[in-house]
């Protein structure tokens, strides 16, 4: 395997990992997108609408900072030092919530709503949260853009990947998923697996900023 295809590799698992430790923790997003499941209604449109928006923020985040490499390293630099410190943060809460663990219930109650409706509630939920920006364009941003040259398509397709598999996993398999994602212990042994890909994340990109 060539220097360049095992860069490429490297990447997609990169992204893939990053973006699904991510998006898995409990928040608003993935309620909406398991209780529409549980609902069965509008769940293509749903789980769509958050992969597209994923995905066009990241690609956007990892554009951005791509050209801010050679224009503008300092600033890429300090931009891969604050997401460092974000995402200990996040993986340090993943602990946290690891010692409290909760769980997820929904409710599947209530009556059938318009396509216009349901898309306009899944938008308001995700556009209007300033993590899904933090999340994608600015952590997953920076990280994709410090990868080898060449290979920052491998990384937005692995955490393209990551957000597609979840999302369809969410809404079409809600039924069978609920009775786990109510369960406190597998969100408990979820947040570990999270705080762990995310301060170690949270080193190695501080560590390339260091090593520049």
């Amino acid at each position: 395997m060539s220097l360049i295809a095992a860069a490429s590799v490297t990447s997609l698992v990169s992204g893939l990992f990053l973006s699904g430790s991510l998006i898995v923790a409990i928040g608003a997003q993935n309620t909406f997108v398991l209780r529409q499941g549980l609902r069965r209604e509008h769940v293509v449109v749903v789980v769509s609408v958050c992969t597209l928006i994923d995905i066009l923020l990241m690609t956007l985040g990892v554009s951005g900072l791509g050209r801010a490499v050679t224009e503008h390293p300092r600033v890429l630099n300090a931009a891969a030092l604050g997401g460092a410190v974000m995402l200990g943060w996040y993986g340090l809460s993943a602990f946290r919530r690891a010692l409290h663990p909760e769980a997820l219930v929904v409710q599947a109650a209530g009556g059938l709503q318009s396509t216009q409706r349901v898309v306009g509630q899944v938008l308001t939920i995700s556009l209007l949260n300033p993590h899904v920006y933090l999340d994608t364009v600015v952590l997953v941003g920076t990280v994709g853009a410090r990868q080898v040259a060449g290979t920052q398509w491998a990384f937005l397709l692995g955490a393209g990947l990551a957000s597609t598999v979840w999302f369809t996993s969410l809404g079409f398999g809600a039924r069978a998923l609920s009775p786990l994602f109510a369960r406190q212990r597998a969100w408990q042994v979820l947040d570990v697996l999270v705080g762990l890909t995310m301060c170690g994340t949270a080193i190695r990109l501080a560590q390339g900023v260091l090593v520049d």
